[in-house]
């Protein structure tokens, strides 16, 4: 039996949609010498070859407009101690990477020293979907280590709380 109820309200949509945990990456580049960026849980690999990864953005987003300028952009999958830098992040633009240790490159991408993965990337395209933008990223470098990844579920960090 289904419990799909008629229409979509928005409050419980986003209730739904947040029972499918999701990994939590920050996205960042220097542009116009600054470092800018931000967190984003919906990020996804998309295919191999080529090489796509990808991650949505409202379309209100403030940093949107200026970093999709970045001529390269670093992508950092955060790992299970980072819940303080991923609401950092979120925060304001000014502050997000106040105290943080970044790695830059010399194309501008820049990515957090102490992640699970890190990706070296060029925005290939961005596609309009409803209130946000899909933007997909080609990768040019990538690497990991072995350390759990920070989870995003039921708007919360971690998996302990499925009640």
């Amino acid at each position: 039996m289904s419990n799909l109820k008629p229409g979509l309200d928005p409050v419980l949509l986003r209730a739904a949609f947040g029972t499918f945990p999701s990994g939590v990456v920050a996205v960042a580049a220097r542009v116009d010498d600054r470092v800018m960026g931000l967190a984003a849980s919906s990020f996804t690999s998309v295919s191999l070859d080529p090489p796509l990864v990808s991650f949505s953005i409202g379309t209100t987003s403030k940093t949107w407009p200026d970093l999709r300028r970045a001529t390269r952009v670093g992508v950092t999958v955060l790992a299970e101690h980072h819940d303080r830098v991923a609401r950092q992040l979120a925060g304001p633009a000014a502050d997000r990477f106040q105290g943080l240790d970044t790695t830059s490159t010399p194309e501008g991408a820049v990515t957090l020293t102490d992640g699970v993965a890190w990706f070296d990337t060029t925005i290939d395209r961005h596609i309009e979907a409803g209130d946000h933008t899909i933007v997909l990223l080609r990768l040019h470098a990538a690497s990991h280590a072995n350390h759990a990844p920070l989870i995003f579920h039921r708007s919360r960090f971690g998996l302990t709380h499925f009640a």
